[in-house]
């Protein structure tokens, strides 16, 4: 009786392997390559709220409660990813080449990003709310603040980055409009 008790456990505990992490970037479009003479564009610093600044993944289930996803993870840190986003949807949308993160102080146009919500919600939305900074040529200075709501295709994580992949591009075609006022 022992050894069958042993035997069981020991099959149980093969059938119970731990789940497996899955990881998740943001996706931009790859930058077109820009001529020598096109202006610069740098993202960053980019903050974002202390509650999402992990590996995990985490959804918000109602007003007030928020689970970590343990298993599904970030590729890179989230400050890096958005940066990362918002630059390559700039330099698509306005022709411009990227100034990399060593060369942001000589970029033409450097944007800072102050993201207030990066929220996962049970209505299979995401929200992001963004106060952001343009200071281009000659030290002029553009602010604005764009909060912006994706459906999410699929109950899934990966549909879940690829909504905040698509929000983010929303928040990037308001930044290109105001670098590209007179």
């Amino acid at each position: 009786m022992i050894r069958l008790m042993f035997l069981l456990s020991v099959v149980l505990a093969g059938c119970s392997a731990p789940a497996r992490e899955r990881f998740y970037t943001l996706d931009a479009p790859e930058p077109p390559v820009a001529a020598p003479e096109a202006a610069s564009v740098a993202v960053g610093p980019v903050s974002v709220p202390e509650m999402v600044d992990r590996a995990q993944l985490v959804v918000r289930t109602t007003a007030n409660e928020v689970i970590i996803a343990e298993q599904a993870r970030w590729a890179e840190p989230l400050r890096t990813a958005i940066g990362r986003v918002v630059a390559a949807n700039l330099a698509a949308e306005l022709g411009m080449r990227l100034a990399g993160p060593a060369r942001n102080a000589d970029a033409d146009y450097r944007v800072t990003l102050d993201i207030l919500r990066f929220d996962s919600g049970p209505d299979q939305a995401v929200l992001i709310d963004a106060a952001w900074t343009v200071i281009g040529p000659k030290g002029v200075r553009r602010t604005g603040r764009s909060v912006v709501h994706q459906k999410v295709a699929t109950k899934f994580y990966d549909a879940l980055a690829a909504a905040h992949s698509t929000a983010l591009a929303g928040i990037s075609r308001e930044i290109a409009a105001a670098i590209k006022k007179p």
